[in-house]
């Protein structure tokens, strides 16, 4: 299905056709699953150096150097092979005491992401020994290989980290802490950071006392790491860009090679038939995305199809160009009140961001 958006006044057979959104049907197989389970491009270059801890929050700066000595920690030979497994070069019997993974606590927009992709590059471990993946891309992994052929993947990794991890399907929770309980007696070292709990209001953040309770059986093995501090993308930075007309995104879209285009309403009705977990393939070769008749979402589980895609832009750091509704008004009242409002804010602040990073497209 290609576009069929018209250009006034121009002619787009002298330019290059947009691609679209709603064309693409990717399908993922299992062992690109394993390959991908490292840090998304936009994470490729982050490292403990390269953030900029806020100086107001002493808690950025300590969380920088408690992962920085959790990382070093980590080296060593993983032994391999049938029976009791060492731990980090030891042997089993003298594995040692206290966790044996870091929970980053904080609200969006601290730079957990930063500080967990900056842990995986700095332990000192073969890439295909260390694993980092969203918690949907981990269930979606363990759908694919089955329970025991993921455990017998990942038990050789000397680390996994696991980005916002899902605390609000009771099921998927139960599987996931499963899935770590085995992994963390094969000797894996775990990190991750999570999402809030449905009816969890207030911060804005998920607390590390929840967490902990929610995956039960896992909580010794986790140190959690408190970080205070308000949403980077925004601290010093101008309000989002309002809207573009319909006609400045389409003929934005046709004068930049490897963009898409496609309404906003087709798109949502297109993303119920993706599984969210190949959102990142949906998106792959994509150098920007426009958009037009950007309205608000009709409803929740729209709205969280919505909030995967825009995680997967963000990583991918895909500029998005929109006409319509403002990025902010996208949700309603209720929805960011509701139980997955840190979702929802999540997913405003990084297309914010990312309607920022669109504005140089636009002819002015």
């Amino acid at each position: 299905m290609s576009s069929s958006h018209a250009v006034p006044g121009s002619s787009p057979i002298a330019e290059t056709a947009p691609l679209s959104l709603c064309a693409r049907e990717p399908h993922v197989p299992a062992d690109r699953l394993v390959a991908e389970m490292v840090p998304p491009p936009r994470f490729d270059s982050v490292r403990f150096d390269t953030y900029v801890p806020d100086p107001n929050q002493p808690s950025q700066t300590e969380a920088v150097r408690v992962l920085s000595d959790f990382a070093a920690g980590l080296g060593g030979a993983h032994a391999s092979g049938s029976g009791k497994r060492k731990w980090f070069g030891r042997k089993a019997e003298a594995k040692p005491s206290g966790p044996r993974g870091v929970y980053l606590d904080g609200g969006y927009g601290v730079g957990k992401t930063h500080l967990l992709a900056s842990l995986w590059h700095a332990t000192p471990a073969a890439p295909s020994l260390k694993a980092f993946g969203t918690f949907v891309e981990l269930t979606n992994l363990v759908g694919a290989l089955g329970f025991q052929q993921t455990v017998r993947t990942l038990s050789g990794h000397r680390l996994l980290c696991i980005d916002e991890f899902e605390l609000d399907d009771p099921g998927d929770t139960v599987l996931v802490s499963s899935l770590l309980s085995r992994l963390v007696e094969e000797g894996v070292a775990l990190a991750a950071t999570s999402n809030t709990l449905p009816g969890k209001l207030g911060e804005g953040r998920f607390a590390a006392a929840d967490f902990l309770r929610e995956i039960q059986g896992l909580s010794a093995h986790f140190r959690p790491l408190r970080i205070d501090g308000e949403d980077y993308r925004h601290r010093g930075l101008p309000e989002a860009p309002p809207p573009f007309s319909d006609e400045q995104v389409t003929k934005a879209a046709y004068a930049t090679p490897g963009a898409s285009l496609d309404d906003f309403p087709a798109l949502l009705d297109h993303l119920a038939r993706v599984h969210p977990s190949r959102y990142g393939a949906l998106t792959d070769g994509l150098k920007a995305v426009c958009l037009t008749e950007v309205r608000p979402v009709p409803d929740q589980s729209t709205a969280l199809r919505l909030v995967v895609l825009a995680d997967r832009l963000y990583d991918r750091e895909v500029p998005v160009l929109a006409a319509g509704l403002p990025f902010d008004r996208l949700f309603s009242d209720e929805m960011l009140n509701g139980g997955y409002r840190k979702k929802y804010f999540r997913a405003i602040s990084r297309l914010t961001a990312l309607a920022r990073d669109a504005k140089g497209l636009v002819a002015q």
